[in-house]
């Protein structure tokens, strides 16, 4: 198995290289979808400076639904369009929300959040889900976190999701 190592002082970029190592690693030869979503997020929150909520939303029906994930009890559900996973997922594009207290219709699971990013989880133009990350301090994430969380994504978009 392949073991989480980030090196102090490296850079937003060194730590996702480190992240997508991890992560492809962990899901290697296992089929099993929330064995696998449940280690990315424990990677995540390891390797991710300021993250304080790490987790997986599935898109079920209309709705997305609480996954996997590591922090603070998190909202179950999801109505289609709320909050900036409902975004990312409706607008089919990662989300980054530098203040969350200055996003209109935010979903605050827990206070102490500050900042967020979400990056849908696509298969062609179907939504399987999402990625989100929060953290209590403002301004936490940003284009790079946007974009490495993309190809995060296009791991996760190749497990064994349900049909």
């Amino acid at each position: 198995m392949h073991t989480l190592h980030v090196p102090a002082g490296a850079s937003k970029l060194e730590i996702y290289a480190e992240v997508l190592a991890t992560a492809a690693a962990v899901v290697e030869g296992e089929p099993d979808l929330v064995a696998n979503l449940a280690n990315i997020t424990a990677v995540l929150k390891q390797a991710l400076p300021g993250v304080s909520w790490a987790g997986f939303y599935r898109q079920v029906g209309e709705d997305l639904v609480l996954g996997p994930f590591q922090g603070k009890l998190a909202c179950t559900r999801i109505g289609p369009g709320k909050g900036v996973c409902g975004a990312a997922a409706d607008r089919r594009a990662p989300v980054v929300v530098p203040d969350v207290d200055a996003f209109p219709g935010h979903i605050a699971c827990d206070a102490a959040s500050r900042s967020e990013v979400v990056v849908p989880i696509l298969r062609g133009d179907r939504v399987l889900g999402v990625i989100d990350l929060d953290s209590d301090r403002p301004g936490n994430f940003d284009d790079i976190d946007a974009e490495q969380l993309v190809r995060l994504a296009a791991l996760v978009e190749g497990l064994a999701w349900p049909a």
